[in-house]
């Protein structure tokens, strides 16, 4: 199976998550990584879905979203054409010893010790899926005592967004059509 990146321009309303995420529930599908925040535009939210399927069921499932009313656009983020980031965050094992070899590797990958106490240290970085995951690897040996990763949120290269493409590919002049619809798939 393929890893796949979704993000999909939905309106800012109660119940939305709720009905996308139960859309690949009844499906079966699992969601790998799922993460939901404000845009430009306080009426619109931008999910950010991180999907394992092959072509057919990705196109079922893009077609099946796009039924429901209060989403407003679908696009796929290739990795070539898109930035790609997590946020991790991570408690290690302190000790005087590898303070100094764990704060050159925090370092390596970008990230930055952001609370320290004489038993733990706390690390933040932001970076693409491949790179926390080798992070991790090389924390693994210091004891990890708590992490926490956010969701894949993706942004496209170029000038247009993905508000832009999607009023232009649709035709829609603003989601305010599709609040005046009830969603009767629930």
């Amino acid at each position: 199976m393929a890893q796949h990146t979704l993000s999909v321009l939905v309106e800012n309303s109660p119940g939305v998550l709720a009905r996308v995420a139960s859309l690949f529930s009844r499906r079966g599908y699992n969601i790998d990584s799922l993460a939901v925040g404000p845009t430009e535009n306080p009426a619109i939210s931008r999910m950010t879905i991180v999907l394992n399927l092959e072509g057919h069921a990705l196109d079922q499932v893009s077609a099946q979203l796009f039924k429901l009313v209060n989403v407003i656009g679908i696009q796929e983020m290739k990795p070539e054409d898109s930035r790609q980031r997590e946020l991790l965050m991570v408690k290690v094992k302190n000790s005087p010893q590898d303070r100094t070899s764990i704060a050159a590797l925090v370092a390596q990958y970008k990230g930055e010790i952001v609370g320290e106490t004489p038993a733990s240290l706390t690390i933040e970085t932001v970076g693409t899926s491949k790179d926390l995951a080798e992070l991790l690897t090389e924390l693994n040996k210091f004891g990890v005592k708590e992490l926490v990763q956010s969701g894949l949120i993706a942004i496209e290269d170029g000038d247009v967004t993905l508000v832009e493409r999607t009023l232009k590919e649709t035709g829609l002049a603003s989601s305010e059509s599709h609040s005046q619809t009830e969603d009767y798939q629930n």
